[in-house]
């Protein structure tokens, strides 16, 4: 079965105008979401679904959703916070839903196929599809017992990943000589300097880093199993969260329990592509010329949907 694109798009408002995620970097005014759906097609994939919210259901439909029909099949699931497992009442003081995991949650009734996860506003680029689909088909072949749950998630190089106008924050990978994520180190203010990046959350202590350390920068690969095991931690998670209004449920501190208790093992698929995003508005320009490069070198056409 071809995999899904899930994609994490409930953090966009109604009105698109001044969000970073509807903003046209492409020549033909393509944002960067039409990008990874383009790239999620040529690499394969049979479906992508939207993790949006209903208050801008029918918007995000005529606006966005309407484009890609005509090529892949579409879906869309709801990310609300009221949805929350049996037993649970949303907390008074609760106003925002409770991470990318319960994002991710929210697809579970329609992807029951590999999938990939991703946000919405990120420039992924076309190598990191390809490999997810290889990921996906080669993962079909090997048995895993019963419960287990394969994952993947492609690395990017980390100095392919900064910004030229402020610190970012990273989570710098672990991993095992059989290219398997052991853990992620959360790093919230790295900067690049002349001889790579150094984080600076300690300014008397700045850590160096050599700009090759390999990044999660949100791109996943996940068994459709992995919707039972959210179901079965999101009660526990709530029990020591639920009190607290602004906690989130993020989908690495998901993947990093089940590897640690031995019931998934995570492939790190490194890719050399350049990982582009709006982090700070002045980076805009810099994303822009990216892709007039990609497209002048023939990676993309100018203009990707009719």
């Amino acid at each position: 079965m071809k995999p899904a694109l899930v994609i994490l798009a409930a953090g966009m408002g109604s009105r698109y105008g001044g969000l970073k995620q509807m903003d046209a970097v492409g020549p033909g005014g393509e944002t960067i979401m039409d990008y990874s759906v383009y790239d999620a097609i040529r690499a394969g994939f049979g479906k992508v679904v939207f993790i949006i919210r209903r208050d801008f259901e029918t918007l995000f439909r005529d606006q966005i959703g309407s484009k890609y029909s005509s090529a892949i099949a579409v879906d869309y699931a709801f990310q609300d916070k009221n949805d929350l497992p049996a037993g649970y009442a949303l907390p008074a003081e609760r106003e925002k839903p409770w991470g990318t995991a319960h994002a991710i949650r929210s697809a579970r009734h329609c992807v029951d196929t590999p999938f990939a996860a991703i946000n919405a506003d990120d420039f992924y680029g076309r190598d990191a599809f390809a490999q997810l689909s290889r990921f996906f088909t080669e993962s079909e072949s090997r048995p895993v017992p019963d419960g287990f749950i394969t994952c993947a998630m492609v690395g990017y190089r980390l100095d392919l990943t900064l910004s030229e106008n402020g610190s970012v924050a990273r989570g710098i990978c672990d991993i095992s000589e059989g290219g398997k994520l052991r853990s992620v180190t959360e790093m919230t203010k790295i900067v690049k300097t002349q001889n790579g990046a150094e984080n600076r959350e300690d300014p008397a202590n700045p850590v160096k880093l050599t700009g090759k350390e390999l990044v999660s920068m949100n791109c996943w690969g996940f068994s459709p199993r992995l919707f039972a095991a959210l179901e079965e931690r999101f009660p526990l998670w709530l029990d020591a969260h639920i009190g607290q209004p602004k906690a989130e449920w993020y989908i690495p501190f998901v993947v990093d329990a089940l590897v640690h208790q031995g019931s998934a093992d995570v492939s790190v698929l490194p890719t050399e592509s350049s990982w582009f995003g709006v982090t700070y508005r002045e980076d805009k320009p810099h994303v822009v010329d990216a892709i007039r490069k990609l497209v002048a070198a023939g990676e993309y056409p100018a203009k990707l949907w009719p």
